[in-house]
Formats: C-alpha cells, sequence, structure tokens
C-alpha cells in the first residue's frame, strides 16, 4: 500500500509541475509499468483544458512523466489551443500526447471549433493543437461530416 500511494503521488507531483488535477472514484497504479488507471467519474484539468470520462489510463516514462493518456467511454472535453482556438465535442475514446501537444479522437465523435463555429462528426479525428490543425476520417459507412455556420445575413444581395 505505501509503495501504491508513494507511486501515486508521484504521478501527481510530475503532473502537477504543469498544474494538473485528476479526480475519480478509484485509483491504481503498477509501478513496473508506468501505468496509473482512474476510473468512476473521471475528471481532469489543465489550464483551460478539462477532459471527462469514465476511464483514464495513464502512461509515463522512466522519470515519471506523463507520455500518453488514454480516455474511455463517454468522453467529453474542452480543448483550447496554443493559437487561442476553442474546441469542445465528445467521442468514445481520446488519446493525448501531451510531449506532441496531439489528441486523437475516436468512435463517434463531435469536435466543435467555438470560436469559428465548425464542426466535425467523424469516426476518427486528430488535432495537433501545437499547429491548429485538424484532421478526419469517416467510419466504413458513414463519412466525415463539416457543418459551417456560415452566418450570412439575410435579404443580402450577391454577386
Amino acid at each position: 500500500m505505501t509503495k501504491k500511494l508513494f507511486f501515486f503521488l508521484s504521478v501527481v507531483g510530475a503532473l502537477q509541475a504543469q498544474e494538473l488535477k485528476i479526480k475519480a472514484a478509484t485509483f491504481h497504479a503498477d509501478q513496473k509499468t508506468g501505468i496509473s488507471v482512474f476510473e468512476g467519474e473521471v475528471n481532469i484539468i489543465k489550464d483551460s483544458d478539462e477532459l471527462n470520462a469514465s476511464k483514464v489510463t495513464v502512461h509515463l516514462n522512466q522519470e515519471r512523466k506523463p507520455t500518453k493518456f488514454v480516455a474511455e467511454r463517454d468522453v467529453s472535453f474542452f480543448i483550447k489551443t496554443q493559437d487561442g482556438a476553442l474546441y469542445s465535442g465528445k467521442a468514445q475514446k481520446v488519446i493525448y500526447l501531451p510531449l506532441a501537444k496531439e489528441y486523437r479522437f475516436y468512435q463517434q465523435v463531435k469536435l466543435k471549433q467555438l470560436d469559428e463555429n465548425k464542426e466535425i462528426i467523424g469516426e476518427e479525428v486528430v488535432l495537433k493543437s501545437i499547429e491548429g490543425k485538424a484532421y478526419a476520417k469517416g467510419g466504413e459507412k458513414e463519412p466525415v461530416i463539416m457543418i459551417f455556420d456560415l452566418n450570412e445575413t439575410k435579404g443580402k444581395e450577391h454577386d
């Protein structure tokens, strides 16, 4: 129990250096593999970013720094990219790679860019927050859907 508590405090200490807070109903860790699992109404907050899921697995390197977060089941999120773009949405699985600052969304993805009134719906979407780029792929039977709010004024004539 003491080793688990020490490992948990190490994980939280490494994450708090970036002001990251994880709340969950349960937590367990494997010090040998560097994997920590948070389950039950998991809530993660880092700066202005927020992620909610049923389960989040955190992978740590040998220096106990997080290298990958895997959120599963009914994931919702709010993300602010480095260039200030605001995103919110839902997916069934989200993988976050902190070193690349890259989000990968899977299954029933709905990603809204709030400041541009755009929405991407698909089965796989990648958001590169450093570059401010998004990529999407549809499912076997469903295409990617991109929705734009053109905000056109009614009654205005076009050339």
